[in-house]
C-alpha cells in the first residue's frame, strides 16, 4: 500500500470534501500579531458573556472535592434543576455538553443517508454540519432581505423523505426572532422541529411551552450566553419524553462534565446575579446597535440575541475584519451567499462599544 492508496480511500465517501465548522478565533493564537497585548484583546466575536459567570460558580469549583468522580450519567439531579428553571417536567430534559451536541444528537437520532433537513438559511451552520456528517442532505430554504423565514418556502420543500426542520429564534448571525404564528404554521406541518433558543434570555421569548401540546417539538438552550459558562459548554434540550429517552440512550456516558454540573448548580441558585448581567448586555445592545447606526457605511439589523449584525456597504468587510483584529478587536466575518461582506459584533461591555466605535470612525473605508 503507497501513500496515495493508504487509508485515505477507506474514508466514508460523502466526508471526502466534507467543510468544517469555521469556530471564532482564540485570542492566545495572535501574540505578536496584533497592537495590543494579548490579555487587552476585545473578544466580540463569538457572542460570549463579557461579565463572565456567576462568582459562585468558580467559589464551587475551586471547593468541590468531586472533580475526581464521574457524573451522574443518568442527569437525574442535573435534569430536576433544569427542568424548574424551564418550566417543563424532568423526563422531557437532556442536557449535553453545550447544546452543539444536542443538535449532533438529535441528527443522529432521526437522520441517515438519503433523508433530509430543512434549514433555514443564513442561519447557524452547525445544522448543516450535523446533517452532512450523518450522510443526510441539507434542504436550504432561503430567508427574506430582512432575514424572516418563509413559511411558504418550507412547506413547498417538504417530502417523504424530510426528517427534521431546524429554526433559530434569535436567529445566528441575524438576531431576529420567528413570530409565533409562523412557528405554529411550521409546527403544524407534522414534521419533527427543532427550535433553537440558544439566545432566549435576551429575547424573552419562548416555545418551550408549546412543546407538551406538541408531539414533533423540541427545544433547544444554551448556558453558554446568558449564565457565562462558554468555556465549561452546558447545553440542554426540551423533547417529548419519548425522544428524550431516546436520546439519553444514545447519548455518549457522561454527556456533561462533573464541573458543568456544579457551574449550572450555582448558576441557578444565583440567577438574580445572572439576570442582571443579562439586563446590562440587552441595555448596551440598545446603545452598540444606536452607535453602529451612525457609521453610514453599515447597513445595521436589529437584534434580540446578544449581538449585531451588520452589513458593509463600502469596502471589504474582510479587510475591516483584519484590520480591526491588528487594533486588538475580534468581531465575526461573513462572506459567502446570503451573508455577503458582513461582520456580526457581538454586545460586550459599555467601555468595550467606546472602543470599538472609535476604531470604526478612525477606519473611514
Amino acid at each position: 500500500m503507497t501513500d496515495s492508496d493508504g487509508i485515505e480511500k477507506l474514508i466514508r465517501p460523502h466526508l471526502a470534501g466534507f467543510t468544517g465548522y469555521s469556530a471564532a478565533t482564540s485570542p492566545d493564537t495572535l501574540e505578536g500579531k496584533v497592537n495590543v497585548p494579548v490579555e487587552d484583546i476585545i473578544k466580540m466575536d463569538a457572542n460570549e458573556n463579557p461579565y463572565g459567570c456567576s462568582p459562585r460558580v468558580g467559589r464551587a469549583l475551586a471547593e468541590s472535592h468531586n472533580l475526581n468522580i464521574y457524573p451522574d450519567d443518568g442527569q437525574q439531579g442535573l435534569r430536576k434543576l433544569l427542568a424548574a428553571y424551564a418550566g417543563a417536567d424532568a423526563e422531557r430534559i437532556v442536557a449535553g455538553h453545550g447544546s452543539n451536541t444536542l443538535i449532533d444528537l438529535v441528527v443522529r437520532l432521526f437522520v441517515g443517508p438519503g433523508d433530509e433537513v430543512i434549514v433555514n438559511v443564513p442561519t447557524f451552520d452547525l445544522y448543516r454540519f450535523s446533517t452532512e456528517i450523518c450522510g443526510g442532505t441539507v434542504v436550504n430554504v432561503n430567508r427574506d432581505e430582512d432575514f424572516a423565514v418563509s413559511v411558504k418556502g418550507i412547506k413547498s420543500v417538504i417530502s417523504p423523505r424530510t426528517k427534521l426542520i431546524f429554526l433559530a429564534t434569535p436567529n445566528n448571525p441575524t438576531g431576529n426572532i420567528v413570530p409565533r404564528g409562523d412557528v405554529l404554521d411550521i409546527i403544524n406541518t407534522g414534521v419533527p422541529v427543532v427550535i433553537d433558543e440558544a439566545y432566549y434570555e435576551f429575547s424573552g421569548v419562548t416555545v418551550v411551552p408549546l412543546v407538551s401540546r406538541y408531539k414533533n417539538l423540541m427545544v433547544l438552550r444554551s448556558f453558554s450566553k446568558w449564565a457565562g459558562l462558554a468555556g465549561l459548554r452546558v447545553g440542554y434540550g426540551v423533547f417529548p419524553p419519548k425522544i428524550a429517552a431516546y436520546l439519553m440512550a444514545i447519548k455518549t456516558p457522561y454527556f456533561v462534565s462533573m464541573a458543568g454540573e456544579i457551574a449550572v448548580r450555582e448558576s441557578l441558585a444565583d440567577i438574580d446575579y445572572l439576570r442582571g448581567r443579562v439586563d446590562a448586555i440587552i441595555k448596551e445592545r440598545a446603545r452598540l446597535l444606536a452607535e453602529l447606526q451612525t457609521i453610514s457605511w453599515l447597513k445595521v439589523y436589529p437584534s434580540q440575541a446578544n449581538f449585531i449584525y451588520c452589513a458593509v456597504l463600502k469596502g471589504s468587510a474582510g479587510e475591516l475584519h483584519q484590520q480591526l483584529q491588528k487594533n486588538g478587536i475580534l468581531v465575526r466575518y461573513f462572506n459567502k451567499p446570503l451573508l455577503q461582506n458582513s461582520i456580526r459584533v457581538s454586545v460586550g461591555k459599555p467601555e468595550h462599544t467606546d472602543v470599538l466605535v472609535k476604531t470604526l470612525r478612525a477606519l473611514k473605508p
